[in-house]
């Protein structure tokens, strides 16, 4: 079976998909992904109680992906603007860096995949941001999608 691409017209042309005909349904969809330190970062951070000159990593990165996650209709040209009912966000230190979690609830015609994965991307850069200054020995890898629902195709990974 071809799978066709959802935002292409029949003349190649890109077009926001329409929407109009779903039903409402409250969606959800979670995408998590790691900042990997060097083993001097990691430990400087944890020495610092994960606080940096520019604030808390944690905090900050929490507070970037939440605006990121509101705005992801501004930042990818065919995501709809739709209201968001719940962001949450994880921000954890580990022996290697960070672990990043957002995940975001809608009830809505369209899902929210695309905004936890801006979410976590924008978490991630936050973090590097925020530590870039004690090393560029860091790497922001496994962004993914873990799950969605609430549409006419559910995934888990």
């Amino acid at each position: 079976m071809k799978k066709e691409l959802s935002h292409i017209d029949e003349k190649g042309y890109p077009g926001m998909v329409d929407v109009s005909h779903k039903n409402t349904t409250e969606r959800l969809a979670s995408a998590s992904g790691v900042v990997q330190m060097s083993a001097e970062i990691v430990a400087k951070l944890k020495l610092d109680g994960y606080n940096t000159k520019k604030g808390s990593i944690a905090q900050t990165a929490i507070i970037a992906a939440t605006m990121a996650v509101k705005n992801t209709f501004n930042t990818i040209p065919l995501c709809h603007q739709i209201p968001i009912t719940s962001c949450k966000i994880i921000v954890e230190p580990n022996d290697s860096g960070f672990m990043l979690k957002c995940t975001v609830k809608t009830t809505g015609q369209t899902g929210v995949e695309m905004e936890a994965l801006h979410g976590v991307s924008v978490a991630a850069l936050t973090v590097y941001d925020m530590c870039k200054a004690l090393g560029h020995e860091m790497k922001i890898k496994d962004i993914q999608l873990d799950q969605k629902s609430g549409g006419k195709n559910d995934f888990k990974r």
